[in-house]
């Protein structure tokens, strides 16, 4: 269902979480905390109020929201909205090779850093995903984490795009 602004603006603390409680994948409690900034001048002052929030959480916080997360490309259950990004990829329909690369990209990346993979889909295809993949497993753990982080907030922006209508 799509929201307008007004009405995210005007809607109680139960609501606006179950509205926007998929946003970030797993985590309501993000929706939950933000409503405490209403009102929102824009999606964009949303996603600003959201990732604020994101910022503010504990590192263990944090490593839950990243690890709410699935390997890209698995056939694992995951949140609707994931399903889609993924589909809209291609990761749904991936060759042998293809999911056997992803399989083992998958466990070394969380061989690793102990948390998934994530990358905000919409904006790859599957070789720009496979190619991101083997470049930030050079990265530190400290490094990766803020990058898995900014991946999310990115998802994030795409699906308060697609949930709220002007």
């Amino acid at each position: 269902m799509q929201y307008s602004l007004v009405d995210l603006n005007q809607i109680s603390q139960e609501e606006f979480t179950e509205a926007l409680g998929a946003i970030f994948e797993h985590t309501p409690d993000i929706a939950r905390r933000t409503w405490d900034d209403r009102p929102f001048a824009s999606t964009a002052d949303l996603h600003a109020k959201m990732v604020t929030v994101v910022s503010a959480m504990t590192d263990a916080e944090k490593l839950a929201l990243i690890q709410a997360h699935p390997d890209l490309g698995s056939k694992a259950k995951m949140a609707e909205a994931s399903v889609s990004e993924q589909t809209g990829v291609g990761l749904d329909r991936l060759s042998v090779e293809e999911f056997d690369r992803f399989q083992f990209l998958n466990r070394s990346y969380r061989e690793k850093f102990g948390f998934p993979f994530i990358a905000a889909v919409k904006k790859h295809t599957k070789t720009s995903i496979l190619e991101a993949f083997k470049s930030r497993l050079d990265n530190s753990p400290e490094t990766e984490m803020q990058q898995a982080l900014a991946e999310i907030c990115e998802i994030a922006r795409f699906r308060i795009e697609s949930a709220i209508r002007n």
